[in-house]
């Protein structure tokens, strides 16, 4: 394993991100992994969880240590306790981050997954942050960034994230879908192989607008913007009504859904996906993956945490590492 490594972000250090850290230990390495995470946080939640697990730290020129896992050591702020939050490790949260983005960035590690972290408690410390994906976006200098989530044979983008249900209808314009849906067509032949993708479009109100009568974005905005695409060689079915795009007789020829909006998409790929989804960030420079869940505080340390969607993300990291995605 010469290749470049991957850095898995350890994320909330009062959720269950130390927890599926550690069972990486049983998980056979396609690839060198580089736990980024306060060494000491993981070998308290280690003995927590009764699992004897070797750490050993990092170093980018020295040979893996069989049957160890790495760690490349960020100090936190203040103790942490399992399940109880503290706003005084919301900056070794975001900490961990710019180490990972800042090592793929410069090419010392190939992609990067990140664990749950909690949005609550990171403001709390004073750090505006709306999101993994708008954060990674500002730190690699990307003007605009698409969110995918992967998992029960499902791809779902979101033309839009984290945004209040009052903002969405405004932050849907002519420029931003184009270029979202550019982005999302761009990233599934470069990154997942797909030749011609087909994807399928949400409308924004029930009914896809019911011709006007229930709204007027499909109207005036998205189906605008399909026609232009569709005469630049894309492939776009839609707009069509959220309620019955997800049926058999679309989805069995297509490669990807984009919704207009985070709950309009998200149900139903998690409830597909059986808690192994995958969070792919489209449109950036560096390869990142992540779990598809929150931190799960009423979990941590209780060994009852489920690895599977930690599993599934770092696997797809390595494979797109490895394919230059």
């Amino acid at each position: 394993m010469d290749a470049a490594p991957i850095a898995i972000t350890a994320g909330e250090p009062a959720g269950v991100g130390p927890d599926l850290l550690l069972a990486l230990a049983s998980r056979p390495a396609g690839r060198r992994r580089v736990l980024v995470a306060d060494r000491g946080l993981l070998e308290a939640r280690a003995r927590q969880l009764g699992r004897v697990v070797k750490l050993v730290d990092y170093r980018r020129d020295a040979a893996p240590e069989a049957g160890a896992l790495e760690v490349l050591h960020v100090p936190l702020a203040a103790p942490a306790v399992a399940g109880r939050l503290d706003p005084a490790n919301g900056r070794y949260v975001l900490d961990t981050l710019d180490v990972a983005i800042a090592g793929c960035l410069s090419g010392e590690f190939a992609a990067m997954v990140t664990a749950p972290v909690h949005k609550g408690v990171i403001n709390e410390a004073g750090v505006p942050f709306s999101g993994h994906t708008e954060y990674l976006a500002e730190k690699t200098g990307t003007p605009r960034v698409v969110m995918m989530l992967a998992g029960g044979g499902l791809r779902v983008a979101l033309a839009t994230t984290h945004l209040p249900l009052k903002d969405v209808s405004a932050a849907i314009t002519r420029d931003g879908l184009a270029e979202v849906i550019r982005i999302l067509h761009r990233d599934l032949v470069a990154k997942f192989g797909v030749a011609q993708p087909h994807i399928l479009v949400a409308g924004l109100n029930p009914h896809a607008g019911e011709s006007g009568h229930l709204g007027r974005e499909e109207i005036d905005v998205i189906a605008p913007v399909l026609e232009a695409l569709r005469a630049e060689g894309l492939h776009l079915t839609g707009p069509l009504p959220a309620d019955t795009l997800f049926q058999p007789r679309y989805l069995d020829t297509a490669d990807a859904v984009l919704a207009m909006y985070h709950d309009q998409g998200l149900p139903v790929l998690k409830y597909a996906s059986f808690g192994a989804g995958i969070n792919i960030t489209l449109g950036l420079p560096i390869v990142r993956t992540s779990v598809d869940h929150g931190t799960a505080l009423d979990l941590a340390g209780s060994g009852r945490a489920e690895p599977g969607s930690l599993f599934e993300a770092v696997a797809l990291a390595e494979q797109l590492a490895a394919s230059g995605g």
